[in-house]
């Protein structure tokens, strides 16, 4: 029998929290690999990685795409959505040294469209993350109490897609979660954080896969594209695409770039304006 990289201990803490961190899952040679793509990227096709096509990077990107299908990081997955699981979804967070951009309070799956929230969010550490770069905070057990109402700022400094933000989070009950470059963060849909600007004179980087969702979840605004991670579909409620075989397949792009139209559509649903994200 396959032994869990986490304990029933953590699991509990999650259940609790609605979140759990850190878990090990990348070496630094791993991590090292993930840097030289991304610096790879930016080099030769700059406008790939940036604004919506932060998104979804791990479609046209073998290195990401295997982060995404890392075997180490679904055995953690699996002990909160089950053995079926998707991947529906990823986001490259890039913080400049000494930049404004922030994260307001916020819930994911407010404007993700899931029919349940049987899904969870997995952020990896690609640099060190910590309070003076912009780490996450979480507001410890505020998944226990539904959806919150969250107001639209457009905030040209937001790095959210509406700016959407929670009002009144009472900061004593909040955590930073401080990670080493190739740690592992996990949080619930339902869970409220955010994150600062980056203070410090590095780059801060972190990588989310947003969503897994288990394979009997639903999208109620749209359409979404997603790979089978692990197990069966056996509902077939999703768009399935391949996974890429080499960097910046024009086919690939294709099917990124008609991916991250349909989750804008999600993402921007009921709202008044389209942001850059």
């Amino acid at each position: 029998m396959k032994k869990s990289i986490i304990t029933s201990k953590q699991i509990e803490e999650y259940n609790n929290k609605g979140f759990l961190s850190p878990i090990d899952v990348l070496s630094s040679d791993e991590v090292c690999e993930i840097k030289k793509e991304i610096k790879l990227i930016e080099g030769k096709w700059p406008n790939e990685i940036t604004e919506l096509n932060r998104n979804n990077i791990h479609y046209c990107s073998k290195i990401f795409d295997h982060l995404v299908h890392n075997s180490k990081i679904l055995d953690v997955i699996e002990n909160f959505i089950g053995l079926d699981i998707l991947a529906a979804g990823s986001v490259l967070f890039l913080k400049e040294p000494k930049s404004k951009g922030f994260i307001s309070w916020h819930q994911d799956g407010k404007y993700q469209g899931w029919s349940s929230s049987n899904s969870i969010t997995a952020w990896i550490a690609i640099t060190n993350v910590n309070e003076e770069n912009g780490c996450m905070r979480m507001w410890s057990g505020s998944h226990h109490n539904d959806y919150k109402d969250h107001k639209d700022t457009f905030d040209e400094d937001n790095l959210l897609t509406r700016g959407q933000t929670i009002a009144d989070v009472p900061l004593k009950e909040t955590v930073p979660v401080i990670l080493k470059a190739g740690q592992l963060s996990l949080h619930h849909p339902m869970t409220v954080h955010s994150s600062g600007p980056n203070l410090s004179r590095d780059r801060r980087i972190g990588f989310a896969i947003q969503s897994y969702i288990s394979t009997n979840v639903e999208q109620i605004h749209g359409k979404t594209y997603v790979q089978l991670a692990r197990g069966k579909d056996e509902f077939n409620h999703h768009k399935h695409i391949s996974r890429p075989t080499s960097l910046m397949d024009k086919r690939d792009l294709i099917t990124r770039n008609l991916a991250n139209q349909e989750l804008q559509k999600i993402l921007y649903n009921n709202s008044k304006k389209i942001g850059k994200y």
